[in-house]
């Protein structure tokens, strides 16, 4: 993934993420995740930092325009997606432990193991895609935590 630095609506830098491009005053801190943005952010020379603002015209400046002309149902979206990224979490930690726990000398000592919760294929996969459209909606707010946002997928 490529990120632009832009000064007075003119391309100034272009570079690969994770990117650190010097201005004035600091440096601005930009890092991706699979799904977007996870971190754009202004490291002052005296190290305070600060996330900075996305174009009004971009999708992540849309999201934010969003936040700020309606709260609520940003913050309803906003919930939505972490509810659906701890969903995603949950199965993925079951697909792990499953298959390992029925290993025959694990299945030995603690007996036979079923799934806790059994889904059918078609249910799993809006499931996963529903992770999927949760980690781009927060990757647009410019929010990342690797345990929800990289183990919800």
């Amino acid at each position: 993934m490529k990120v632009f630095l832009y000064r007075n609506d003119r391309q100034h830098e272009v570079s690969r993420v994770p990117a650190v491009f010097s201005v004035e005053g600091g440096n601005i801190e930009v890092a991706s995740s699979n799904f977007g943005l996870k971190r754009c952010h202004f490291v002052a020379d005296a190290g305070v930092e600060r996330q900075m603002r996305p174009d009004p015209r971009s999708a992540e400046g849309r999201r934010a325009r969003l936040d700020e002309s309606r709260p609520l149902l940003s913050r309803v979206v906003g919930a939505i997606s972490v509810v659906l990224l701890l969903v995603g979490v949950v199965l993925l930690l079951q697909q792990i432990a499953v298959p390992i726990l029925q290993i025959p000398p694990i299945a030995e000592q603690i007996g036979p193991v079923e799934p806790l919760i059994d889904l059918p294929l078609w249910l799993s996969i809006s499931l996963g895609a529903a992770a999927a459209v949760a980690s781009t909606e927060r990757a647009l707010r410019m929010r990342y935590r690797w345990w929800l946002d990289a183990a919800g997928n």
